[in-house]
């Protein structure tokens, strides 16, 4: 694994930022990186976020890892690459990687149907009276669930038909899981993704699992915007179970170390890895928006592999990954203002101003392989 590089910038114009620092191999520093800070710094003020941390991997080395702001805008605690989040959704891809690491040890086989689980059924009929908005559409009968349609979000209506995105569903999927792996999902997460990723600033957590204590204290506090419009803190999130959808948290350099960790094939082979990336498709041959704990899309030529994280009033997050360019970029918030309401059926990151400064910064006129950018859609 190549060294961290972790970048500090010239930042006197970005009020609050920090950063780690450490040269990077020829000592310059790559010309696209100062404007990228100083937008990222101009959108953190405008979306009234108070603090945020922000990583960029290139080439499997991390080249910017830094924070903007303040993790606790009440104590003055400024945000640095070294911060806590809740990660909230982006904590998916992670959970994907425990699903397809036991199935390649034999251990869980995702097309195994869902109603050989004995306490599916029962779930599965009690959670669609549910007025939820998630629980619209979803069919118990025939019993034909399996592990894959709560993992690629297709299962609601018919399982296999069409993209839904349905966070309890995901959430569920770590029933299955346990089950197989006679283990808490917890433990498995700290077996086949902490412990092999490096990720030493990085905990589950859950209603019967607090967090560590040095973690707990070192936690951005979530923040919202008042009824007067000011930024104030906020109530923590309420406690969840031990569910696949959620439930980590994590310092943002903490995951470029995953990103590095799973493109270097240390987590999984590569057969899974493409699994998780490759696009899924409905019952009718139709290409959908999801692989396996990502969201896949097409953006002027470019395959676009992300994930985002959304906590009303309290956190949010970006994960997005280039992978014909070897670039991710990464990003965490102590408020929901990265989160741009992407449609539950649909991959839209291009509407995220974040994403949207990144790829402007790190990706515009850069074609992948074999593409010719003046006639990519």
């Amino acid at each position: 694994m190549k060294d961290l590089m972790l970048l500090v910038l010239g930042l006197a114009a970005c009020a609050g930022a920090s950063a780690a620092q450490e040269p990077l191999p020829d000592g310059a520093t790559p010309p696209e990186i100062p404007a990228f800070v100083e937008r990222l710094e101009s959108l953190r003020k405008s979306a009234d976020i108070p603090g945020l941390s922000v990583a960029v991997v290139r080439d499997r080395a991390i080249v910017l890892a830094l924070g903007l702001g303040y993790a606790d805008l009440e104590r003055r605690i400024p945000a640095t690459a070294e911060t806590p989040y809740d990660i909230a959704s982006v904590a998916k891809p992670l959970s994907a990687v425990v699903a397809l690491r036991l199935a390649e040890q034999g251990t869980l086989d995702l097309d195994r149907p869902m109603a050989e689980y004995s306490d599916w059924a029962g779930f599965c009929n009690d959670f669609s009276q549910q007025p939820s908005i998630f629980a619209r559409g979803l069919r118990c009968q025939p019993a034909v669930h399996t592990l894959r349609h709560l993992l690629s979000h297709t299962a609601t209506a018919t399982p296999g038909s069409r993209f839904s995105y349905n966070p309890v569903l995901y959430s569920w999927a770590s029933r299955p899981i346990m089950a197989a792996a006679d283990a808490p999902f917890s433990a498995l997460v700290e077996r086949h993704v902490f412990a092999p990723a490096g990720m030493k600033q990085s905990a589950r957590k859950h209603r019967d699992l607090p967090l560590p204590e040095d973690l707990a204290r070192r936690l951005a506090p979530p923040h919202r915007l008042g009824a007067s419009g000011e930024i104030e803190p906020a109530p923590a999130p309420s406690p969840q179970g031990d569910g696949a959808a959620g439930g980590v948290v994590a310092t943002v350099l903490d995951l470029a170390r995953f990103d590095v960790a799973l493109d270097q094939g240390l987590l999984l082979s590569a057969a899974s890895r493409e699994a998780m990336v490759a696009p899924g498709r409905s019952s009718r041959g139709e290409p959908l928006p999801y692989g396996l704990g990502w969201y896949v899309q097409e953006h002027r030529g470019h395959t676009l592999v992300w994930h985002s994280g959304w906590w009303e009033d309290a956190y949010s997050a970006l994960y997005l990954k280039v992978p014909a360019l070897d670039l991710s970029f990464i990003v965490l918030a102590n408020s929901e203002g990265v989160w741009w309401d992407n449609p539950l059926d649909q991959a839209q990151v291009q509407r995220s101003e974040f994403a949207q400064a990144f790829l402007e910064a790190f990706v515009e006129g850069r074609p992948p392989p074999g593409v010719d950018l003046d006639t990519a859609p």
